[in-house]
């Protein structure tokens, strides 16, 4: 299939209803401006306490100490411990009303019963197969070990008998992925960060509209996110005249609320539970280089068919309810799945949420790294690291691995990319390889190691990823693609310039600075 990308499919928005014209001029505008004016209120309360602390200096000086030995015995993540004591010593009075405010739970604590209900309400909704983990740990005991983790923490058990299927770049994905959709005879469900007009939106529209249509269940989910520029609030009544089920995830609020800070950052395409898509690639123009923002875009994804595939119709289905309604569980794990009897190794479909204490994303990287024996080969669009993962790089280099770090050459943000910089030092002084895609932009997120494992998904290597987004990815063990994973690293590698203690002196301040100032910050941002 060869696409034609002059055709751009359906189009619900017309001109000059997209964009940050629309979003300042719309409801979307209304909101912004409360909850600025909100803000302001709440800073001018600050400020009236901050005045008064001259006169309730003891007080002061009592709550701030309450708070810092709560945070020492706090199970918060060390590096944010840090952050928040400096701010709280700085700021005594604004930084303890700041982080009591974020403890609140405020605006996100009906989310948060809703998260832990449905997993637990689906725990056992997907038998482990007992013999498929007990080969597992034959072959190798340590991928078994993260396998057990991985079901600990959730409903994601390991499978065989599944297909994997590698895209190296976002065109390749969207190339199949309406393929595939095209195929479709049930069930449609799509679970997506970002979903912008535009070609790569405007022709999977037209195939879920027919499909919708002819009677297939089509579900579409958002983050919230998209209503601050990309889409008007009332999208989802233009998609249900369409026949397609639609929800936001985290709708815009004209109140101030913690929930802001918990994105759906997933992307997941089920197909008729026989096919699912995972992987960094967002339903927007960008991620098929159709529009260049920052240079070539470089991104991946799997495409995964046979009996993996009930996993990921099961996490878009736990986010479903997520509003409190009714979730056919049973219904859609029900639908047969194919089974690939010649397909070699394990997959492992796994989700990470925010509303818990167990990061899952970042222990499965950090075991990966603990295991390594050869190599470790990684692409990540951000490098905002806590200490565990730092220096989980840094002992896997120092014992002889060979860590290869991939990231963009041309940034899409510059805090990120200068929070990157403030690692570069540390790493390279232990051994780890840093590389720039000069061509553009990498928001890939891969892990390959040792020829044998492999992690594709949404997860960055960066605070918000790793401890404030829904997130979830693919693990493989054994698979046929991952040599077509560690060839394009490779390609990919080819197209970068190397970092080096030389080219990190000679770095500009500017940049120097800013990652210096913003470090301090950077676990709340």
């Amino acid at each position: 299939m060869s696409i034609d990308y002059k055709n751009k499919g359906l189009t619900l928005l017309k001109k000059g209803q997209s964009g940050i014209i629309h979003a300042v001029f719309s409801r979307f505008g209304l909101i912004l401006l409360m909850l600025v004016a909100q803000v302001l209120i709440l800073f001018s309360i600050f400020q009236w306490f901050q005045a008064m602390i001259p006169h309730i200096f003891g007080g002061t000086v009592i709550l701030t100490s309450v708070i810092v030995v709560y945070l020492l015995n706090n199970r918060i993540n060390p590096t944010a411990k840090i952050t928040w004591l400096i701010v709280i010593l700085i700021l005594p009075v604004f930084g303890v009303l700041l982080f009591l405010y974020t403890q609140s739970d405020l605006g996100h604590r009906v989310l948060k019963e809703w998260a832990n209900k449905m997993v637990s309400d689906t725990r056992t909704g997907i038998r482990q197969d007992e013999r498929v983990m007990e080969r597992l740990a034959e072959e190798n005991g340590g991928a078994a070990a993260l396998a057990h983790y991985m079901g600990r923490s959730g409903c994601h058990p390991v499978y065989d008998k599944t297909a994997v299927t590698y895209f190296p770049l976002g065109e390749e994905k969207f190339e199949e992925m309406l393929k595939q959709l095209e195929a479709a005879q049930h069930f449609i469900f799509m679970e997506y960060f970002i979903v912008s007009e535009g070609i790569m939106w405007g022709r999977v529209l037209e195939i879920l509209a027919r499909k919708a249509a002819a009677g297939v269940d089509v579900r579409v989910m958002y983050d919230g996110t998209c209503e601050f520029a990309l889409l008007p609030h009332d999208y989802p009544k233009r998609l249900r005249k369409l026949g397609i089920k639609c929800k936001i995830f985290a709708p815009a609020s004209p109140f101030v609320s913690t929930h802001y800070n918990y994105r759906d950052h997933r992307k997941i395409l089920v197909i008729d539970g026989q096919t699912a898509f995972n992987g960094g690639v967002n339903l927007s123009d960008e991620y098929i280089n159709q529009k260049m923002k920052f240079g070539h875009w470089k991104d991946t994804a799997v495409m995964i068919k046979g009996e993996a595939v009930k996993s990921f119709t099961l996490m878009f289905l736990q986010m479903w309810g997520m509003d409190g309604g009714k979730v056919e569980f049973d219904t859609f794990l029900a639908y047969p799945t194919l089974e690939v009897r010649d397909a070699k190794g394990y997959v492992i479909p796994y989700g990470d949420r925010p509303l818990d204490e167990d990061q899952v994303g970042e222990r499965v990287y950090m075991d990966m790294l603990n295991r390594a024996l050869k190599y470790v080969h990684i692409m990540t669009p951000y490098l905002i690291l806590d200490g565990e993962m730092e220096t989980a790089l840094k002992f896997a280099a120092e014992r002889g691995v060979e860590v290869a770090v991939l990231l963009p050459g041309i940034p899409d943000k510059r805090i990120p990319y200068a929070l990157a910089k403030t690692h570069y030092a540390s790493l390279l002084e232990s051994g780890v390889k840093i590389f720039e895609y000069t061509p553009g932009f990498v928001h890939a997120k891969v892990f390959v190691s040792d020829d044998r494992e492999a992690v594709v998904g949404t997860i960055n290597l960066d605070y918000r990823s790793l401890y404030h987004h829904f997130e979830c990815a693919t693990y493989m063990y054994g698979t046929d693609c991952i040599p077509q994973i560690e060839a394009d690293f490779q390609a990919t590698l080819a197209k970068c310039r190397q970092v080096t203690k030389e080219t990190v002196r000679h770095e500009k301040w500017t940049m120097k600075l800013l990652g210096s100032l913003m470090k301090v910050a950077a676990p709340l941002l």
